[in-house]
């Protein structure tokens, strides 16, 4: 459940298709020391693997995959997104990203894999979003729960302190059945604090994150990725 949907459009140099398109392929690998995802830990507190690819064109369209491994306390070991959608820009400084998101986990014994709808404006350091989901398998949520009741809005901040160092601040709201169903409360916040810099081998990340669900610590999570051109 962890790869930010606002965040899989990696526009790069483009690969020449035909004459007058371009498109780009790119791919990241790297790794965190918690997997976290709407601030609710999907791998146990323990180390993920993670990586994926993205196709990018210059209508905005794009589609990528992405991967991590999971530790849910069964037989679940990893996880697969699929991903689509259109980016682009309404002005100068405000952009948008219309999109979908499928949630897989292949060797689950039940059907857990669900997708969502998102929406999202930025302008210039500020990034507004919304996801819901539309579809669900019958054991995301159970019974009398509604599997496909769940809403998440978002408001993040990223602020470039120099050139290669980013600072991002991050609240996100979720709601509905299925939050209920989850963690015994209706809805919940998550918020982090997060820096990152660019190096010659690779983007590193500190963060800092916490939620206000009852039975829930802060955490700490240190993060690396490694993006390439295909």
């Amino acid at each position: 459940m962890g790869k930010s949907l606002y965040s899989v459009l990696a526009l790069s140099t483009g690969l020449l298709l035909t004459t007058n398109a371009f498109a780009a392929v790119s791919g990241n690998i790297g790794g965190s020391s918690n997997y976290l995802w709407r601030g609710v830990t999907q791998s146990n507190d323990a180390v993920a693997i993670q990586g994926g690819l993205d196709y990018t064109h210059e209508s905005g369209f794009y589609a990528g995959t992405w991967a991590s491994n999971v530790d849910f306390g069964n037989d679940t070991s990893y996880e697969v997104d699929l991903y689509t959608g259109y980016a682009g820009n309404i002005s100068e400084n405000l952009s948008y990203d219309i999109g979908y998101l499928y949630y897989a986990y292949p060797d689950a014994e039940g059907s857990l894999d669900f997708g969502e709808l998102h929406g999202a404006l930025s302008w210039q350091w500020v990034e507004l979003s919304y996801a819901h989901v539309v579809n669900a398998g019958d054991d995301v949520a159970a019974a009398p729960f509604d599997n496909k009741d769940l809403s998440y809005i978002a408001a993040t901040v990223s602020v470039p302190l120099t050139e290669k160092v980013n600072l991002s601040l991050h609240y996100g709201y979720s709601s509905g059945e299925v939050v209920e169903a989850w963690f015994a409360e209706k809805h919940y916040a998550d918020y982090h604090l997060s820096l990152s810099t660019d190096t010659s081998i690779g983007t590193v990340s500190f963060m800092l994150a916490d939620t206000d669900l009852t039975a829930d610590d802060a955490k700490i999570v240190l993060g690396y990725s490694y993006g390439f051109e295909l």
